[in-house]
């Protein structure tokens, strides 16, 4: 059984230290009260402590699926709705997760619940697995007492996303593959090919034509000077990584990414359906507005937009509505100011709010579409403009030194 270090204060009111062994926090105070004591601190003894510690350095290692966060949250729901006690909630829980690594994280939040902690305390210990907006959603669905209603729109919320990163995806699959075959391709020609006439170019002591000059040099280049090369991208990757993971490099990133022809509208469009079916959920679960905006500004994904959350944020203290701070940011399109107004004014913002997510996940789908369409024929041409250059590279001198022969 847990040891508990406790500190109280006896009759007398004199302070007084001490070690009780309980099943958990809420115990170990119900014991103390029953003595006659008034406790001041109760926690658990550093042998217990070893084992949380133990928790956060595995938590560094833990990769949780979406569907597995899916199909827990379908079971935590359903026990909830039919007023299963907590304890056993966790228990079965624990028994029907097949996941090594979600069933570890639900170990330890049953022991952390069975010590007292709530709902939210003990989700939030897991951002690995159950993301700020997740919790938050808990936290509201505890606050209001509606936790299975709760729970639905979460389970709504995660597979709509889901659904969302998984057309991303797909769209995404066939560009890479090509971008990546192209890159095999130019290193090949580039290794194997133009070393074959670098030879007998040289020592046909002509001029070279532009492009194979320039491959010749490339071929210099990289077979003189690769570790240096090498060295220079490692050190460059690295160097970039480490800006990006900087708020003011995250903020010029995804302003970059936004402000790209085809790829920034459509992560525009994404991001507003994300805070569309977001801001709804969050509203009808009862969070208050700057809540939801700081829930917003930490769940959607883009520092840029993120950014204007905050700004909205500060507006909305000063007693202005959402809209008006709206219409002076830059990402969010007139569309979506204008219906957020009619929601505020009609007192239907929940509707509102799931007809923009509706409309703009249509848009997700058709841009989508033209991204998909668009990206062929750029590969095409990137494609022959590759080949076609190291063709020039090699075809053009060998033409001009069979003109010399004739």
């Amino acid at each position: 059984m847990p040891q508990y270090a406790y500190e109280v204060i006896n009759a007398n009111g004199t302070h007084v230290r001490g070690v009780l062994e309980a099943e958990s926090t809420q115990d170990a105070n119900a014991v103390l009260a029953s003595r006659g004591y008034i406790p001041i601190k109760v926690r658990l003894q550093h042998g217990e402590s070893g084992f949380q510690t133990s928790d956060r350095f595995r938590q560094l290692f833990i990769r949780i699926k979406t569907h597995e966060v899916i199909l827990f949250t379908k079971q935590l729901r359903t026990l909830v709705r039919a007023g299963v006690p907590v304890m056993t909630i966790f228990q079965a829980l624990e028994n029907q997760t097949e996941s090594p690594a979600l069933k570890r994280i639900v170990t330890i939040i049953s022991r952390d619940v069975r010590e007292g902690a709530s709902y939210f305390d003990a989700f939030r210990k897991h951002p690995k697995a159950f993301s700020p907006l997740y919790c938050s959603m808990i936290q509201a669905g505890e606050a209001s007492g509606a936790l299975p209603r709760v729970l639905d729109r979460l389970i709504e919320l995660i597979e709509h996303e889901d659904t969302i990163r998984s057309n991303i995806r797909s769209a995404l699959r066939y560009p890479i593959i090509v971008t990546s075959f192209l890159f095999v391709a130019f290193i090949i020609l580039l290794t194997f090919v133009v070393p074959k006439f670098v030879t007998i170019l040289e020592r046909s002591n002509m001029e070279l034509p532009l492009p194979t000059r320039i491959s010749i040099f490339m071929y210099d280049a990289l077979s003189n000077y690769w570790a240096l090369i090498l060295v220079a991208l490692v050190a460059a990757g690295f160097g970039l990584n480490a800006y990006l993971r900087t708020s003011r490099g995250k903020l010029v990133r995804d302003r970059l990414y936004l402000s790209m022809p085809l790829v920034g509208p459509l992560l525009i469009k994404a991001a507003m359906s994300r805070f569309a079916s977001i801001f709804s959920i969050l509203q009808a679960s009862g969070v208050a507005v700057l809540e939801c905006l700081k829930i917003l500004s930490g769940t959607i994904n883009n520092t840029a937009i993120a950014a204007e959350f905050d700004q909205i944020g500060d507006r909305l203290e000063e007693g202005r509505g959402i809209s008006g701070p709206l219409r002076s940011s830059v990402y969010f399109p007139p569309l979506v100011i204008n219906m957020i107004g009619i929601g505020e004014e009609s007192g239907n913002l929940e509707d509102m709010l799931n007809e923009i997510s509706d409309h703009y996940d249509a848009e997700v789908e058709y841009s989508m579409q033209k991204l998909s369409e668009a990206i062929g024929p750029i590969l095409t041409l990137a494609l022959a403009a590759v080949i076609g250059f190291f063709a020039l590279a090699i075809y053009l001198p060998m033409w001009n030194m069979s003109q010399m022969a004739g």
